[in-house]
């Protein structure tokens, strides 16, 4: 919303200028924008007169003239065709800056001639689009009278409307809430009813009230149409809006001047004699048009638009013909122009809802359609028309026919009790009765003494149907008196220390996080939906889990796992020239519509995509992935040693050869990973292979609680000054046996002396029967206390060789 000073002092009699008029709205709770003072760049710039003007010594087409300006008199080098002496015009003096031209004016020569500053045209002043020469003023005109004053100049402020305050798009209502501010004196002004020289002979019937309640008009015969003059152009081209003619202007005019919509129909391109209002249909059948279509119309815009059932429409032609879209644009088969005589304008009201559904379904956003949405005054249809009325007979002169008027307005706000106390134990603010009373009645409302002692009846006006009971009005005389009035109350100590700010699980997700993004991982965010058909794919696709709302196609069903949206950004990585994505995300997962259906998740993702080169292949990736699932796991806390490790039993879109799932017994899952099924792959159109894992935090047991008292610091590192040693091992056992299996088996003979156990070769072939393998175990031995001797070592080594016996395995060779 724009306005200028100038039309905010023709509702309020004040001194104050821009800077202290945008304070003020700021301090009131208007949210200004920006305001631009064209006075700012026409300060240096004033009126001087030519005293002569004679030809430059080295310039056929340069003047020298004595100019008499605010400074005194100046020689200027002019070289504009009409320089003449005894011209009145514009001067510039030197360290101006001329925004037409883009510079600043420093003293120099001309051919010789040193120029004393500038004589201006209309355009290098912005003030025009083009202009021949210098600017030629009247001569009554005194030198030294300040250009912007002579040029109509005049700050615009530009300010944000919320959504609840539709009387702000009119300048009298921002008017009537800096009076209350203070910053000024309302002026009021009367609509005098004009009175009608004849019945109107277009009646107006409402076929649908719930869209349109009343709707008000007349005719007006014997206009003329044409330019709109100086005063009016300026006023909408300085708020960027383009002057079209008297009948429109003036209906522009009063939509910004008083938050009131019009429209002006040419009443001799009306059919019939009676304008309906009425919704959107579908056709019965026309020859031009199939049955069961919806209609068209051809708006203002030179735009066509599809009407269905859920809009209104004024219409003509006994209600067949739509010619204009209810409190959103008019048609153009009923436009005004320049040889427009007779005219039927229009006052109504439309509802917000519907309004705003048809600029929505429509993407039209006009400024009725931005007004009426928001709600405009129900009791200004008549005023509104009158006022137009007016304005035109003045503007275009013509004959005005009685108000037809069909409906009524919605009924106005009720009034309900108020306790001027309660300003005091809502906002703090300890204000007289009076200066509440005072406040509330400059904003409009009614104040009327209530039936308790004390209490009031407050009843608001009919433009602020926001306000709904006390604690609005509190917001009010809070707003009006000023927020920095509000008194400074310091909040409680808290005598408790603080136990830090994160939960266990948040924590959890912290260092699960850090751990990812140091492994190389790049954290992605995607939505928590997905599409039903992809859903199916990873377990999920219920229909109790499908959005009524979704914000697009493609995302209508909330996600049963993140590996979905992982697997789609990693191919669009790849589609884009990167196909070694490496991807995690943490987040939730939908498996039902229960409050217990959600749980958290921790997925990570890796699209191998190793270089070719002639050494061959690098380790299987999945080994690597592993890994990384593990430290994980590791810094989640996560009982790492206790975890078993099971294949053949994971879902679906795994690959049945290539994953596995870690759990705590057979019913508490941790985390499934390996590579993704090249079916689901396919299905999501991605190239493999691609490998992930899914840890569902929910299942991981937190870490024991610390003893009170404990210290929350790293105990002292625990390093032997003994050399360790090592023992290798070769078990023969069951190809299916995992060698994670040996692994834990062979660390849990010893576990004071054993400090770590790593498998460094695995055989199959000549001298391992088939279905066997051979799996080479490293095995570090710690001394602690004292060097190990020969029989405490193989004490040591019988003990490994037991434990792995227990698994099924022999000692090779």
């Amino acid at each position: 919303m724009k306005f200028t000073l100038a039309w905010l002092k023709d509702h309020l009699e004040t001194t104050a200028d821009a800077a202290q008029v945008a304070d003020a709205m700021t301090m009131a709770g208007l949210e200004v924008e920006h305001v631009t003072d064209p006075t700012v760049a026409l300060a240096p710039f004033t009126v001087a007169r030519i005293v002569s003007a004679e030809r430059h010594p080295n310039a056929d087409r340069l003047q020298v003239c004595q100019v008499e300006t605010v400074d005194g008199m100046k020689e200027i080098v002019c070289g504009a065709p009409n320089a003449r002496a005894g011209l009145t015009t514009i001067y510039a003096p030197i360290g101006a800056y001329v925004p037409g031209l883009g510079v600043t004016l420093v003293e120099k020569p001309v051919r010789g001639v040193v120029s004393n500053g500038m004589l201006c045209s209309a355009s290098e002043l912005q003030l025009a689009d083009d202009s021949d020469g210098i600017q030629e003023l009247p001569p009554e005109i005194p030198v030294g009278t300040p250009v912007a004053r002579l040029f109509g100049a005049d700050p615009v402020i530009d300010f944000e409307v919320t959504p609840n305050r539709p009387d702000w798009l009119g300048v009298a209502g921002i008017a009537r809430d800096l009076a209350a501010t203070g910053l000024g004196k309302l002026k009021h002004f009367d609509i005098a009813m004009v009175r009608g020289a004849f019945p109107s002979p277009i009646a107006v019937r409402i076929e649908a009230p719930g869209m349109c309640p009343v709707f008000a008009g007349r005719l007006i015969r014997g206009v003329t149409n044409g330019p709109s003059p100086d005063w009016l152009k300026r006023r909408l081209e300085a708020i960027g809006l383009r002057s079209i003619n008297r009948l429109v202007d003036v209906t522009n005019l009063i939509a910004y001047d008083r938050c009131r919509p019009l429209h002006v129909y040419d009443a001799r391109k009306l059919v019939g004699s009676e304008i309906v209002v009425r919704a959107g249909q579908l056709s019965a059948g026309a020859a031009h048009i199939a049955e069961g279509t919806h209609e068209h119309l051809i708006a203002l815009d030179g735009k066509t638009y599809t009407v269905d059932p859920a809009m209104c429409v004024i219409a003509d032609a006994g209600g067949e013909r739509p010619i204009g879209l209810g409190g959103v644009m008019g048609g153009e088969s009923t436009g005004c122009s320049d040889q427009t005589t007779d005219v039927f304008v229009e006052s109504a009201w439309f509802d917000p809802i519907v309004t705003a559904q048809t600029g929505r379904t429509l993407t039209i956003n006009s400024d009725a359609q931005y007004r009426f949405a928001r709600g405009v005054d129900p009791a200004s249809v008549v005023p509104g028309l009158e006022l137009a009325t007016r304005l035109i007979l003045d503007l275009c002169g013509g004959e005005p026919s009685e108000i037809v008027l069909a409906g009524e307005h919605p009924a106005n706000p009720a009034p309900f009790a108020f306790d001027p106390d309660y300003v005091k134990r809502l906002s703090g603010l300890d204000l007289a009765h009076d200066r509440i009373g005072t406040i509330l009645g400059q904003l409009g409302f009614l104040i009327t003494a209530g039936e308790t002692a004390g209490t009031w009846t407050v009843t608001p006006p009919s433009f602020r149907r926001d306000v709904e009971g006390p604690a609005d009005l509190v917001e009010e005389v809070a707003r009006i008196e000023g927020f920095d009035a509000l008194p400074d109350t310091p909040l409680p100590d808290q005598t408790p220390s603080s136990k830090g700010v994160l939960s266990p699980r948040q924590a959890r997700v912290r260092l699960a996080r850090r751990a990812l993004a140091a492994a190389g991982y790049a954290e992605a965010v995607t939505w928590s939906f997905t599409k039903q058909s992809t859903a199916a794919l990873f377990g999920g696709g219920d229909d109790r889990l499908v959005l009524e709302n979704p914000i697009a196609a493609d995302l209508d069903c909330m996600r049963p796992s993140a590996l979905p949206n992982l697997i789609q950004a990693a191919a669009r990585n790849a589609a884009r020239g990167h196909p070694d994505a490496a991807l995690f995300e943490i987040g939730p997962i939908y498996l039902s519509d229960q409050p217990d259906g959600q749980r958290t998740v921790i997925a990570g993702l890796i699209a191998p995509s190793p270089a070719r080169h002639w050494s061959g292949g690098a380790e299987d990736a999945l080994f690597g992935l592993k890994g990384d699932l593990m430290a994980v796991l590791e810094q989640i806390g996560a009982p790492v040693g206790s975890l078993q490790l099971v294949q053949g039993q994971n879902r679906d879109w795994w690959h049945p050869g290539r994953s596995a799932r870690l759990q705590l017994g057979p019913k508490t899952v941790i985390a499934e990973f390996g590579a993704v099924h090249p079916r689901v792959l396919k299905a999501l159109d991605a190239d493999g292979p691609m490998l992930a894992f899914e840890i569902v935090l929910d299942s991981v047991p937190e870490p024991k609680a610390q003893k009170a008292g404990g210290s929350k610091t790293r105990g002292s590192a625990s390093l032997s000054p003994l050399m360790p040693l090592t023992r290798d091992f070769a078990f023969v056992v069951e190809d299916g046996r995992a060698a994670g299996d040996l692994i834990k088996a062979a660390a849990g003979a010893d576990k004071a002396l054993i400090a770590e156990v790593r498998v460094f070769d695995v055989y199959r072939g000549t001298g391992v029967p088939e279905g066997f393998k051979s799996v080479a175990l490293e095995v570090v031995i710690q001394p602690q206390a004292a060097t190990l001797t020969e029989a405490e070592i193989e004490a040591v080594s019988a003990r490994v060789v037991a434990a792995v016996e227990k698994l099924g395995g022999k000692l090779r060779g």
